[in-house]
């Protein structure tokens, strides 16, 4: 999880917790039935050949290879500000995506030989399932809408279709935290690790600033500490994304995604703070809902009204 502190006028900021991320037994089960990295059959992208029948487009009958109708109208309404980014996750959840894979030359057989001359036996092309690095050094997975959207962004890749809940359990399986959405288009869409998760599990995925589960968790977690007048999520400053042309997008961002605003009462000095912040970190990265629905956070504090 990012630490992204922001701050707030007249307060201070300080830094996020690191929710603790090991996997929910139901991804992981899945994973271990599905073999890890697969395609929409169950068969292993590592291996294929890129000749005959292992070089068709896809796997999906009478698919035009064009983008998922259900898909394009939810980005639609999020870009006018009619709909949510959680509708456009639901919208994946049905969609048809493609993942690019690439050829990799596999060497076999190669040994070094004396006076340092160089033996090559055979070679062969593997198929590798691409990922990205985000700008946080986070491994992203891409996929695309539609064949012509990934022929744009790498000619050379080959799309394979998949169900977006497939995809995200690859990208588990990947150690990949985001999904990347068309990415080198018009509009990307990038989909955060808890939603990811979502996908992965066909659940329904609900913002954690939308989240009264989770609001409730972490405002309970500030009992003990009665300066604490009161805790407020909103959305982060990374939720909001933008087109190619420019224009802001409420939704799709890769985050931070959470603002967590604590409301302390007046008189307290720095150290008092820091005491309070600091065990409601440890309180919070100890919680489990918290683990699993928070992506990345920032932190603000505010004086309590009197």
């Amino acid at each position: 999880m990012d630490q992204r502190p922001s701050s707030p006028a007249g307060g201070p900021s300080e830094p996020a917790p690191r929710p603790s991320r090991q996997l929910p037994g139901h991804i992981a089960a899945a994973l271990a039935g599905s073999g890890g990295a697969t395609d929409s059959a169950g068969q292993p992208w590592a291996g294929r050949s890129l000749a005959g029948e292992d070089a068709k487009i896809h796997n999906f009958e009478d698919d035009d290879g064009t983008a998922d109708a259900g898909y394009v109208a939810a980005v639609a309404a999020l870009r006018s500000a009619t709909g949510d980014e959680s509708a456009v996750v639901a919208s994946l959840a049905a969609a048809r995506v493609f993942v690019p894979i690439v050829a990799q030359l596999a060497e076999e057989g190669e040994a070094a030989a004396a006076h340092t001359d160089t033996l090559h036996g055979d070679k062969q092309a593997d198929m590798a399932l691409v990922t990205l690095k985000a700008p946080d050094g986070r491994t992203a997975m891409p996929v695309f809408t539609s064949a012509a959207a990934l022929e744009s962004w790498h000619p050379e890749a080959r799309p394979v279709a998949v169900y977006a809940a497939r995809a995200a359990l690859s990208a588990v399986a990947e150690g990949a935290e985001l999904l990347v959405v068309d990415p080198g288009s018009e509009y990307t869409f990038v989909v955060r690790r808890p939603a990811v998760w979502a996908l992965a599990q066909q659940r329904d995925w609900l913002p954690s600033y939308a989240d009264p589960e989770l609001a409730e968790a972490m405002g309970e977690a500030t009992a003990g500490y009665p300066p604490v007048r009161r805790v407020e999520l909103e959305p982060g400053g990374g939720v909001a994304s933008a087109t190619a042309s420019g224009a802001v997008v409420p939704g799709g961002g890769p985050g931070p995604e959470l603002r967590v605003v604590l409301y302390l009462e007046d008189g307290l000095d720095a150290s008092g703070v820091q005491s309070i912040v600091a065990g409601l970190n440890a309180e919070w990265s100890r919680n489990a809902v918290f683990a699993e629905r928070v992506d990345s956070i920032e932190v603000k504090l505010q004086r309590a009204a009197e």
